[in-house]
């Protein structure tokens, strides 16, 4: 497959303002089955409850991830991490296979841009009518419908900013703050950062991002190879056998529709470009193109660049199965992982003060601090022993309840009359109604 070009190119090379014709099609339809789903998965999780407790909340303030019935501590930070290494895998395995479908049918900036687009076009009309008003000025409408339009845009940025931070803060005290007489004003300077972010990115800065920031787009040829599916211009047709630019003897008339309604500005016809995102837009717009024409569709396609050479070209190769078959694999592990995952989280900690104590009546003691923290969403009592030495005296309590929020810390003392070994290693054992955990530390006798 050829290299993607490390330059974009017209017109978003050239820095002018993209005026972006919105077009209906299948790709279309497809990016609103995916998107409209997301979008009300991220402004309505953060209002649902399980049992009295948030559906999904980063909870910095309890020190746990509240998720659909289940609570997650700062020690589960490497499962987040295993989901997310999982999540790029996944995310490599579809790119090796069916191109950036990521890029235009899922992520956050393309999701948010074509939501600004369609404001933007609801507003101020269509796009022929924008670069004209720009052009030539506007008129006192044409001041007012621009006006309505950055008004809604900094209405949905700021409702985007408080969703975010209601996964961060309950968002019920975020707009009860908002109405009370003493602001939080850490967390509403938040809110009104991330507003402006957002009505920044998706409003103003939009496809730059994508040309300019974003990484993945730098570092997609590493996973393409000949049997990629992505945008795609078949020259040989579009051409009549010519080369590119010459659309006389071909089924391409020169409409520069496909230009139009791309979101990044580029000229699908170039060939493969790192500024594609493979939303799909072009291939409705030339469809519609060929409709007209009487002709038949697919000009511009989502196809393998071995496809257009009229090659074979399997779905599934040695390359991209080997992907599947990780994802798959650390999928199940992880799967696993968490099902096995205790209810209780323990730490021993022993004395830092002093490795050992002998006492007045000659017995030697060791002290040790127990912290206990529970995921079950409700009090819990727990049974504490210790295990590993014969005669042990335990100065502590054998069993104490652990609230649902915020862990308990507790001080034992464990002291011997007889002669031991230097180091002796013992098991804390905390056992619950659902779970049991075995610590293991150290207890010393002597130098």
């Amino acid at each position: 497959m050829e290299r993607i070009p490390a330059i974009e190119l017209t017109p978003a090379k050239s820095g002018e303002k993209i005026y972006v014709r919105l077009f209906s099609g299948v790709f279309r339809n497809l990016r609103r089955v995916i998107s409209w789903p997301l979008l009300a998965a991220y402004f309505g999780l953060v209002w649902l409850q399980w049992d009295g407790a948030p559906l999904l909340l980063f909870s910095f303030e309890d020190g746990r991830l509240y998720f659909f019935g289940t609570q997650w501590g700062w020690q589960d930070l490497p499962v987040m991490a295993g989901i997310l290494i999982i999540a790029a895998i996944g995310l490599f395995a579809a790119s090796a296979l069916i191109g950036r479908v990521w890029c235009g049918m899922a992520c956050p900036q393309s999701i948010w841009t074509w939501m600004f687009l369609a404001v933007e076009e609801f507003t101020e009309g269509s796009a022929w009518n924008r670069r004209r008003a720009d052009r030539e000025g506007l008129t006192l409408s044409q001041w007012i419908r621009r006006f309505s339009k950055h008004l809604i845009w900094g209405l949905l940025a700021l409702w985007t900013a408080i969703t975010f931070t209601g996964y961060f803060v309950p968002v019920r005290e975020i707009l009860t703050d908002l109405i009370g007489t003493s602001p939080d004003m850490a967390v509403w300077g938040w809110v009104l950062l991330m507003g402006a972010l957002t009505y920044l990115n998706a409003g103003l800065v939009r496809e730059k991002i994508c040309l300019h920031a974003c990484p993945y787009s730098r570092f997609q040829s590493t996973m393409f190879d000949d049997n990629t599916r992505t945008v795609s211009y078949d020259a040989q047709r579009g051409e009549g056998g010519a080369g590119v630019g010459n659309y006389k003897d071909g089924d391409c008339i020169n409409c520069k529709l496909c230009v139009q309604v791309c979101p990044t500005g580029i000229d699908i016809r170039e060939g493969l470009q790192a500024a594609c995102i493979d939303c799909g837009a072009c291939i409705d717009a030339c469809d519609s193109v060929m409709d007209k024409l009487g002709r038949a569709r697919g000009l511009i396609g989502y196809r393998s660049h071995n496809i257009l050479k009229g090659l074979p070209s399997p779905f599934l190769n040695l390359r991209s199965g080997g992907y599947v078959v990780v994802f798959s694999l650390s999928l199940i592990a992880l799967i696993a992982f968490i099902s096995l995952r205790p209810e209780l989280s323990v730490a021993v900690t022993r004395d830092r003060q002093s490795l050992y104590q002998v006492m007045p009546d000659d017995t030697v003691c060791n002290s040790y601090d127990l912290e206990v923290d529970t995921f079950a969403g409700r009090d819990t009592q727990v049974h504490v022993r210790v295990e590993g030495l014969e005669g042990v005296a335990i100065k502590g309590a054998s069993s104490f309840v652990v609230r649902e929020v915020g862990s308990s810390l507790k001080r034992y003392q464990l002291c011997v009359d007889r002669p031991l070994p230097r180091k002796t290693e013992i098991q804390f054992i905390v056992r619950s109604d659902m779970d049991e955990v075995h610590k293991t530390t150290s207890f010393f006798y002597g130098n």
